[in-house]
């Protein structure tokens, strides 16, 4: 029985062997075990991890880019609706009125005072003589050129705020003095006053009334212009519609004319 069982194993290897060769002659046999399947496995794992590296850098990139603002577009503000608040000096954006009277708006030059009076101060002062002032200086300026008022002259009588006229006469009396007309030699017209009485307006030339204190060649102009326009003087009191007689001249004038 055994010697059938060998026979029988035998007869099997022989077959496999004519079959599949022997196993003891295959050239493999003995050598080491085959590493094919793990350097393909590391293959694919260096693939593998050189994928997930280049997906985290896009996403990383991607990330960056979102949180970096954009620089170059203008950031929309929500539109105000409301009156703004005041804080401080109101701005405007009005043009700023002008003062000028002009059609075109425009301010007008300012103008400069060039010409000048030249008036006679006679009386309490203390250089009598003419003087000549700026246009627009007053009585109190013609008196500051003469030296000033000396101490027994009687200012109340003058109006020391009036504007001057051009060649006109400021006397200055003394305190207690009358004011006289002063005698004026003859005239063409024949109005010259005399020391006797108060000189007649409607008859009085304007040499004449020039020797009036406080008159001049320009108000004694002015007068005769008023008469040949107005005709007589009614009263006293029209002298006082003659351009440059104010109160304080008509009150000096009054006891030294007549009508």
């Amino acid at each position: 029985m055994q010697r059938a069982g060998s026979r029988r194993l035998a007869r099997a290897r022989d077959e496999y062997a004519a079959r599949y060769g022997s196993p003891l002659e295959r050239d493999d046999v003995g050598a080491a075990p085959s590493t094919r399947r793990w350097a393909v496995s590391t293959r694919v794992a260096l693939i593998a991890a050189l994928a997930v590296a280049l997906v985290a850098g896009v996403v990383v990139v991607r990330s960056t880019a979102v949180l970096v603002p954009d620089v170059g577009h203008a950031v929309d503000l929500p539109e105000v609706t409301g009156a703004p608040a005041a804080t401080g000096a109101a701005v405007t954006s009005e043009p700023v009125p002008t003062t000028g009277t002009g059609s075109d708006g425009a301010q007008p030059a300012p103008t400069h005072v060039t010409g000048r009076v030249v008036v006679h101060v006679v009386g309490q002062v203390a250089r009598p003589g003419i003087v000549e002032l700026p246009e627009g200086s007053r009585v109190t300026d013609a008196l500051t050129a003469a030296g000033g008022p000396s101490s027994s002259a009687d200012l109340a009588g003058l109006n020391l705020a009036r504007v001057l006229v051009d060649g006109e006469q400021v006397a200055v009396i003394a305190a207690g003095e009358a004011a006289t007309a002063v005698p004026a030699g003859p005239g063409p017209g024949g109005g010259a006053a005399s020391p006797a009485g108060p000189l007649d307006l409607n008859t009085a030339d304007a040499a004449a009334l020039d020797e009036l204190p406080g008159i001049g060649p320009v108000l004694a102009g002015r007068i005769v212009a008023w008469r040949e326009e107005h005709g007589r003087f009614r009263s006293l009191d029209e002298l006082a519609d003659v351009e440059g007689i104010g109160p304080a001249l008509l009150e000096r004038l009054t006891p030294m004319v007549r009508v």
